[in-house]
């Protein structure tokens, strides 16, 4: 099986210096004037708060969903298997919600915080992060008294930062 060589020459063909020097220029695209719009409201730091609330708000029914239903009664040999069902559904219930509110506002307090900073600043960075982290951290866990505050702000601004290192690195 012979292949030619003008077949082989076309395949093994370099294109020119010059060609392989130029970077490919492509055209840029101005955005539309609904991108803008869109864009205009989602950088609003309301509109990211409450949006990040309602989904914080989402993902904790969810966890005390799931957690409630891991809740065992402590009378289990005692309770028919209805009634085991309906404690497990009341748990859910309880958990879930306590859970939804829990997370709402964790979530809203940390968006809000970190876009008022992050618009003070004019920087998006690290700093945003911790402090935002601090100041949900801190709040969550006030009702504890002072160092509870202390160790909320400390320990949220840590995970606020390594979860946010963690994204950055898979972007």
């Amino acid at each position: 099986m012979a292949v030619s060589n003008s077949e082989n020459d076309s395949i093994n063909e370099v294109p020119s210096s010059s060609e392989a020097e130029r970077p490919q220029v492509q055209a840029i695209r101005m955005p539309t004037i609904e991108e803008i719009r869109a864009q205009e409201v989602w950088n609003n730091c309301a509109v990211r708060s409450v949006v990040s609330g309602v989904m914080g708000g989402g993902l904790g029914f969810f966890m005390g969903m799931l957690l409630g239903a891991l809740d065992n009664p402590i009378m289990q040999d005692e309770m028919t298997g209805r009634q085991q069902l309906v404690y497990n559904l009341k748990q859910m219930g309880r958990r879930s919600w306590g859970s939804a509110k829990t997370f709402a506002v964790m979530g809203l307090v940390f968006s809000a915080v970190e876009c008022v900073v992050e618009k003070a600043r004019a920087k998006h960075d690290t700093t945003n992060t911790v402090v935002a982290g601090c100041v949900t951290g801190g709040t969550m866990s006030a009702r504890g008294g002072p160092k509870a505050a202390c160790a909320g702000c400390a320990g949220f601004a840590a995970f606020s930062v390594l979860i946010e290192k963690f994204f950055d690195s898979h972007s």
